[in-house]
């Protein structure tokens, strides 16, 4: 709710992250990691997780000739997000799957990321 009394919607129902009963929305975390200066684009997602129903995950894009590594994106969400809202994981890629208008295809990116690590273990 803004000062002068309403309330914005934002973004889909399904894609809110339900981690341990609090209900995380994925565009509060993705606009955070893009409030980061070598991040150039950003995408969070829940995956499953024994403990808590699900665990946030992000992927993100950094800006040319930027070195970072994920324990930086991590404190810096740490900084700029509840406990509860940090990211657990952090991939750092080169391109995101998106559609022909340009939008990240959030459940594709927790496919590719995701997926690939739970058939190693």
């Amino acid at each position: 709710m803004d000062g002068e009394g309403y309330v914005s919607l934002v973004g889909r129902i399904k894609e809110l992250i339900n981690r341990g009963g609090e209900k995380i929305s994925p565009i509060e975390v993705d606009s955070v990691l893009l409030g980061h200066p070598d991040v150039a684009q950003a995408v969070s997602f829940g995956v499953p997780d024994e403990k808590y129903g699900e665990e946030i995950h992000c992927a993100v894009i950094l800006r040319e000739s930027v070195a970072l590594g994920e324990e930086e994106v991590v404190a810096f969400c740490r900084k700029n997000l509840a406990a509860f809202k940090v990211p657990k994981k952090v991939y750092i890629a080169a391109d995101l799957p998106k559609t022909a208008t340009g939008k990240i295809q959030r459940r594709i990116v927790a496919q590719h990321f995701f997926a690939p690590a739970a058939a190693k273990a």
